[in-house]
Parts: C-alpha cells; sequence; structure tokens
C-alpha cells in the first residue's frame, strides 16, 4: 500500500471513529435551527453585555444561548428569551419564533411562576419566620399550581415545532452550606431556600420528561460555586437589585453553556 493510500485509510477509519464517539457533533450543530426561549436564567441577566434591541428584556452577550450559538454556528438563531418571563409570558410573547423548521428548543421557566423575587426580598428584608413560611407558600405552588402551567407551555412548544429537540434547563442551587458567608441570612433560611430549589427542580425534570423533552440539571455544575463557596457564579444581593440571585458570566459560560451542550 502506498503511503497516499495508507494516509487515505487512516483518515477514513479516523471519520468514522469520530462519528461513533460522537465527535463529530459540529456539523449537526450547524444544521440546527435553533430557538432559545425563557426567562433572566437563559437572557443572561447577571452576566452584562446586553444587547441593545434586547431592551428590558436583557439579552446577554454572555449568556449560554450566544455562547453555544458562537460555538456551533448553527443554521438559524432566534434568541428571545426575557427577564421576568413566566411560563405564560414564555407562550404568549415567545412562542411566535417558533416554526415547524426548528430543531432546537432551549427553555427555562418556572421560577417567576412561584414568586421567586418575592421569596428572596422576604429572606433578605424580613425576619427568619416571615422567611421559611414564604418559601413554605412557593413550595405549595410548585407542587399544585406550577405543574399544570408547565404542562401547557410545553404542549405548546411541541405543537409549533413537532420535530424539535427540546431541552429544559434546571436552576443553580444557591447556597453552600456551612460556607464561608458570615452575614446575611441564616442557616436555616439557606437551608429553605435550597430544599426551594430543589422541589422546583424536580417539578421541572418531571413535566419536561413526561412532555418528552430533555432535562438537563445545572446543579452538578454550579456545586462549587454557590454562594457561600468562596468562588459564587451567583450575585448576592447587589447593586443593580435585578442582578441579584442571578448568574455571573462565569455561571453562564462554566455553568449553563455545559450542561446545555451536553443535552444537545
Amino acid at each position: 500500500m502506498s503511503v497516499r493510500s495508507l494516509g487515505a485509510t487512516l483518515a477514513t477509519l479516523l471519520m468514522g471513529a469520530a462519528t461513533v464517539l460522537g465527535l463529530a457533533r459540529p456539523a449537526t450543530a450547524a444544521g440546527h435551527d435553533y430557538v432559545a426561549l425563557g426567562d433572566s436564567y437563559s437572557s443572561g441577566v447577571g452576566a452584562g453585555s446586553y444587547t441593545s434591541e434586547s431592551g428590558d428584556c436583557k439579552r446577554s452577550t454572555k449568556a449560554y444561548p450566544q455562547l453555544w450559538k458562537n460555538a456551533n454556528a448553527p443554521s438559524s438563531f432566534r434568541f428571545v428569551a426575557c427577564s421576568g418571563a413566566t411560563t405564560t409570558s414564555v407562550a404568549g410573547s415567545q412562542l411566535g419564533a417558533l416554526s415547524s423548521s426548528t430543531t432546537l428548543v432551549s427553555v427555562t421557566a418556572g421560577g417567576n411562576d412561584i414568586g421567586f423575587a418575592d421569596v428572596m426580598q422576604a429572606c433578605v428584608l424580613q425576619s427568619q419566620a416571615t422567611c421559611v413560611s414564604r418559601v413554605d407558600t412557593a413550595v405549595s405552588q410548585m407542587q399544585n399550581s406550577l405543574p399544570g402551567r408547565l404542562d401547557s407551555l410545553y404542549s405548546a412548544i411541541r405543537s409549533r415545532s413537532p420535530q424539535a429537540h427540546v431541552v429544559v434547563l434546571g436552576y443553580p442551587r444557591f447556597y453552600k452550606l456551612s460556607g464561608s458567608c458570615i452575614a446575611g441570612l441564616t442557616e436555616t433560611e439557606r437551608s429553605a431556600i435550597n430544599r426551594a430549589g430543589d422541589v422546583l427542580n424536580g417539578v421541572i425534570a418531571k413535566r419536561a420528561a413526561d412532555a418528552g423533552f430533555t432535562y438537563s440539571s445545572v446543579v452538578d455544575e454550579f456545586t462549587g460555586h454557590e454562594l457561600c463557596s468562596g468562588a459564587a457564579w451567583l450575585h448576592s444581593v447587589t447593586i443593580p437589585i435585578g442582578n441579584s440571585y442571578h448568574p455571573k458570566a462565569a455561571g453562564q459560560s462554566g455553568g449553563y453553556l455545559p450542561a446545555f451542550r451536553s443535552a444537545v
């Protein structure tokens, strides 16, 4: 066998191995028609570098949908996630970006439906008892009203884009317990907030699975980078106040992006 023939044979074998091992995925990604839906965790609030066209939706060039798009060059890209979005507002104002040709969708939704911002405000400004009570109320909403809202949203997504691979992402666990924080919330409050986050993620994961969607947790990616970890990828209470309890740029690139990429 000539050197040239040997080289061609080896190249063919390597390409085949790459396909088997899943290493040839960029070509598949390049063929995607990708739509990014959701709330502030998808729009990138807290990461900075917001696009002027997005206005109050605060879509960041450092948010995971934009980062994935930059790395994979899909055939088309619609980024319509918006700060403050609920399941109802995602369904009402974002699904126009979907079509029958959409092949990939990402979405975060549910946190605003249970009054996430109000919960954190109560915990920061009021007593421990009030904080825990407000968390318990939110957990009740997660278990009773949120499943139906998620089902409605997921059904609407599937109806508009029946062939799309839909990736539903969860939310980080906020606090490292017994961590480095010496002020602020009590351990009881931090534990209650973490517990609520776990319930929320569990509800979202179950509804996503029942809809035939792929759920991707971000809890593992953020482990070691929670608040009170000493290396937080989340903002605590900060200015501007809207950034509070949202991922920093490092949380988008090191937390959400790998979780999304692993599920595509």
